[in-house]
C-alpha cells in the first residue's frame, strides 16, 4: 500500500499515512480535529529500464556505432557540431540492482502465502457464520490480503481514534493486535443494542459499554486465530488490553516485522476492514524451511512425537471418503429408452441377489449385497475387490 504525506492548512499538523488506493483521502486533522486535512503533492522516485529512455541510449552520445549526431525530426541537417563523445556507460550501471533490508527480510515465501491464505480464509468463514447468527442480519466476510509489514507501517495504517484489542501470547512473553474498524465497531454497536446498523461511523474513541461490545468480536477472533494456527504453532491468546491512539500503541519495536491479516466486511452500505496483527517472532517455527522442518521434528522427544501421531491420526479418521455403490451392466433397446417418462419402471433382469460393487473415491474397493436397513438403502460388504483385476463391465446406478 502507498503511502501518502498529509498536511492540515489550518494548525500545520503534517503527517504520512499508509492507506489503499481505494480508500477516501483523509480530511480531519487528528491535531486540530478541523476539515482542513489534505493531501500533498510529493516527488515520487522512479527507475527507467529497458531500452529506448534517453538516460540509458541517448546520453551518453552511444546510440549509433559511428557516434553521429541523429538527424532533426523535421529531415533537415543538424547545424551544430557534433559534441564530443561521453565515456561509455560502466557495466554495472546496466545491472537490475535491487535494495535489501537486512533490518527487515522478505520472509513469506508464494507457498507460505498460499498456506497462510488457506488458514485465514478457514477463519474468515467461521466469523461470517458467527457474526450472521450474533446480529442477525446480512454479512459478507471475505479475506482481503495477508502481508509482512514493519510494525511502524501497521500502526501508520490505523485511523485516528482507533479500536485496538491488545492480547498477550502466553508463554512467549509476545504480544498481537486486533484492530476492528470504526465503520464495523459501529454497526456491532448498533445492531447489539437494538439499531438497524446503519448509523455514520464514530468519530470518537469508544465508551466502555461500547467497548465490552466489539471486544465479544474481538474475544471470537482471537479463538479463531488460535484455532487456526493450531496446527503450526500453538498459541494461547488473551485479551489483556485496549488502545485508541495509534501513535500510543507499542507492541513491538517499530522496525521489527508483523504479519498482518486485512479481512473485509460488508453489509448493506457499509463497508470496513478488520487487521490481525501477529508479530513475525512467535511464528519463526512456521517459516523455516521444510528441512528445517524435518531436523526440528527429529529433534523432539517421544512424547511429543506421540501427541503428534495421535493428532494426525484422528484427523485422518475423521476424515469422510464418498462411497458409491454400482450395479452390473443391463441394456436397453432405443425403442425403450425413447419411451421412458417420469414414473417409468426399468425393468434391469438382474437378480435380486446380484452383487455390486463399492467404489471408495475413484477406487474400486469391495464386493456387496444390496438391501434394507430400517426402510434405508444399505449394501452388506461381503468381500474385497482383487488389486490385480478389477471388474469394467459396470455402469453406476
Amino acid at each position: 500500500m502507498p503511502i501518502y504525506a498529509y498536511k492540515c492548512s489550518s494548525c500545520g499538523h503534517a503527517q504520512d499515512v499508509l492507506q489503499k488506493m481505494s480508500d477516501d483521502p483523509l480530511t480531519v486533522c487528528p491535531a486540530c480535529h478541523q476539515a482542513t486535512f489534505a493531501k500533498q503533492v510529493t516527488a515520487a522516485g522512479f527507475q527507467l529500464k529497458g531500452s529506448g529512455w534517453y538516460v540509458t541510449d541517448f546520453r551518453g552520445g552511444n546510440n549509433s556505432a559511428t557516434g553521429a549526431p541523429a538527424p532533426a525530426s523535421d529531415g533537415s541537417a543538424a547545424a551544430a557540431p557534433a559534441a564530443a563523445p561521453a565515456p561509455a556507460a560502466s557495466p554495472a550501471a546496466a545491472l537490475d540492482v535491487q535494495v535489501y533490508d537486512f533490518r527487515r527480510p522478505h520472509r513469506v515465501s508464494k507457498e507460505r502465502l498460499r498456506t497462510l491464505e488457506a488458514m485465514y480464509e478457514r477463519l474468515v468463514k467461521a466469523l461470517e457464520a458467527w457474526l450472521i447468527s450474533r446480529v442477525r442480519g446480512q454479512i459478507e466476510v471475505r479475506l482481503q490480503s495477508v502481508e509482512q509489514f514493519s510494525f511502524g507501517e501497521f500502526t501508520l495504517s490505523l485511523p485516528m481514534p482507533c479500536s485496538s484489542f491488545i492480547f498477550d501470547i502466553a508463554g512467549t512473553g509476545q504480544k498481537g493486535v486486533i484492530d476492528v474498524g470504526p465503520e464495523f465497531s459501529t454497526y456491532i454497536i448498533d445492531r447489539l443494542f437494538g439499531g438497524e446498523g446503519t448509523g455514520s461511523a464514530l468519530t470518537r474513541a469508544l465508551t466502555p459499554i461500547e467497548r465490552m461490545a466489539v471486544r465479544s468480536v474481538a474475544d471470537k477472533l482471537a479463538a479463531l486465530l488460535q484455532e487456526i494456527w493450531q496446527d503450526h504453532v500453538p498459541m494461547d491468546l488473551n485479551i489483556t488490553g485496549f488502545e485508541s491512539s495509534p501513535e500510543i500503541l507499542q507492541v513491538v519495536n517499530r522496525e521489527d516485522p508483523v504479519l498482518v491479516a486485512n479481512v473485509e466486511f460488508s453489509s448493506g452500505s457499509v463497508s470496513s476492514l478488520v487487521l490481525l496483527c501477529l508479530p513475525f517472532s512467535v511464528l519463526d517455527k512456521f517459516f523455516t524451511s521444510s528441512g528445517q522442518q524435518r531436523l526440528a521434528l527429529l529433534a523432539t522427544n517421544e512424547q511429543e512425537r506421540e501427541v503428534t501421531r495421535q493428532r494426525s491420526e484422528a484427523a485422518l479418521r475423521a476424515t469422510r471418503v464418498p462411497l458409491t455403490a454400482r450395479l452390473p451392466d443391463f441394456q436397453l433397446s432405443m425403442r425403450e429408452l425413447a419411451q421412458l417418462t417420469e414414473g417409468s419402471i426399468i425393468p434391469t433382469g438382474i437378480p435380486r441377489d446380484a452383487r455390486v460393487i463399492l467404489r471408495a473415491g475413484t477406487q474400486e474397493r469391495f464386493i456387496g449385497h444390496p438391501g434394507r436397513v430400517n426402510g434405508n438403502l444399505a449394501v452388506r460388504v461381503v468381500d474385497a475387490v482383487p488389486s490385480t483385476s478389477v471388474p469394467d463391465s459396470r455402469t453406476s446406478a
